[in-house]
């Protein structure tokens, strides 16, 4: 029998930029994968959800057409094919990540694997053994459920069955106003469905900056879609109608919100389920998969990485989680990951994206903060693409400069967190920012004179 350096169970972008990594070292490795490679990422979250998220820009932007001089009649929306256009991306993704395995030459096993001791993996579909050095856990994370509320896939959905219906409901209520539930609510808005968005925190994008938080919610509420935050007690009822009915105590009486579907946006949950044997000591804390600095659990040479670690569910950092314990098997030596630095981003219109500490959590570590903002609506380029909604907001550390985070939200704002990842890396502060010369006109410039602005130095300030 083959012996492994590292066997990966999990094909996501954790477990696939993982094993690329190994092999580029030279590691002999194998993958596991029990369903689609990319994982739900590829096939069920991140890609499939952003195709979505354009269609539903794309049908916004030619409702208001007569905007920029431009009359159209009536528009057909097809989400049916919207969503074959969103399929269509996902394949040719797959068979990205099916060539750059065989490329980088990593052994792929079908089925799914467990451990059975901290050397050896069975796929328990063909009773099959591999055995290996080192063994990484990716096996990501699924949409959590309420065990009261039984998912149907129709009537009551989650994301994974969202991402499969050709046709949508006229009427929809989303529990959960994290990132899932902001970007469904602005897709199934765009494709004219009544949308209620309720959450039960104070606020939408409960971990953002609050006052991006509320922007965000001031435009849905613009844009149609009914919101209802700080919900301190919710209770679903199915009808046996076969319409879903939510009942919010937000005044009293308690309103009462009838839609034709619900979707369940409230969170994710490990997959950890009869991954290892009883014998093998993999810890779990609040049922993920408890790790040190250097993605080991409690057997060293046994890793975890991406979701199932519960660190921060975000593709990106799943990718560098699996980058780096590569390396770090291989004898390579790195800092430990910084999770407050990865950059967060949401998909809705308008985009939300942020780095580092919101100003309450710098107050609350005991920073003397300075804070640099500056709108869209000054910004000639984005009033040029007619979309002159958000701001910028830069925080620093007042003694030493130190960006200590940056929080956006407009247009396209998820592309501008690159400049704010690499300046923190370069140890920057707002100063360097405001020096570097931006394209004009550029959205990029919001983030100078954001930057100017922490000294009240901004050019076009108001």
């Amino acid at each position: 029998m083959d012996r492994f350096d590292i066997v990966i169970i999990g094909s996501g972008p954790g477990g696939y930029v993982c094993a690329i990594r190994a092999a580029q070292l030279g590691l002999k490795t194998a993958i596991i994968e029990k369903d689609e490679l990319g994982g739900v990422c590829l096939n069920w979250g991140c890609i499939p959800s952003k195709a979505l998220l354009r269609n539903a820009e794309v049908a916004n932007l030619i409702r208001r057409s007569s905007d920029f001089g431009i009359q159209i009649g009536d528009i057909h929306l097809d989400y049916g094919i919207g969503l074959e256009r969103s399929r269509k991306i996902v394949q040719q993704l797959v068979k990205g990540v099916d060539y750059l395995l065989k490329k980088n030459k990593i052994e792929r096993f079908s089925g799914k694997g467990k451990i059975i001791d901290a050397n050896t993996v069975e796929i328990t579909d063909t009773n099959t053994k591999i055995e290996t050095e080192n063994i990484v856990i990716a096996t990501g994370a699924k949409p959590r459920k309420i065990t009261e509320i039984p998912v149907d896939g129709k009537t009551v959905m989650t994301s994974r069955e969202a991402l499969e219906q050709p046709k949508l409901p006229e009427s929809i209520i989303i529990v959960g106003g994290g990132a899932i539930g902001c970007e469904f609510a602005y897709i199934y808005n765009s494709y004219n469905v009544d949308v209620t968005l309720i959450e039960t925190l104070p606020q939408l994008l409960p971990k953002e900056d609050p006052e991006i938080s509320e922007y965000l919610k001031k435009s849905f509420i613009k844009q149609g879609i009914k919101v209802h935050t700080g919900v301190s007690n919710s209770s679903i009822d199915i009808k046996k109608t076969g319409k879903s009915k939510v009942s919010v105590s937000i005044n009293e009486p308690p309103e009462i919100i009838t839609a034709e579907s619900l979707l369940l946006a409230i969170g994710i949950e490990a997959n950890v389920l009869n991954l290892a044997s009883e014998t093998v000591d993999i810890q779990l804390n609040n049922g993920y998969i408890s790790i040190n600095e250097n993605m080991q659990t409690a057997v060293s040479n046994i890793f975890a990485i991406g979701d199932v670690t519960g660190k921060l569910p975000l593709a990106h950092v799943a990718s560098e989680q699996g980058v780096w314990v590569a390396e770090f098997i291989s004898g390579q030596k790195r800092e430990p990951l910084e999770y407050i630095t990865m950059p967060r981003a949401v998909y809705c219109q308008p985009q939300v994206a942020s780095w580092g500490l919101t100003e309450i959590e710098a107050k609350d570590l005991g920073y003397e903060v300075e804070i640099g903002k500056f709108s869209f609506n000054a910004n000639g380029k984005a009033l040029g693409l007619g979309e002159p909604d958000g701001f910028t907001k830069i925080i620093s550390d007042a003694k030493y400069g130190q960006i200590l985070g940056c929080h956006m939200i407009g247009s396209e704002v998820t592309e501008l967190l690159g400049e704010v990842s690499l300046a923190h890396s370069l140890e920057s502060t707002p100063d360097e920012i405001a020096t570097v010369v931006h394209l004009h006109p550029s959205l990029s410039e919001v983030l100078k004179e954001a930057a100017l602005s922490v000294k009240n130095r901004a050019i076009h300030g108001v």
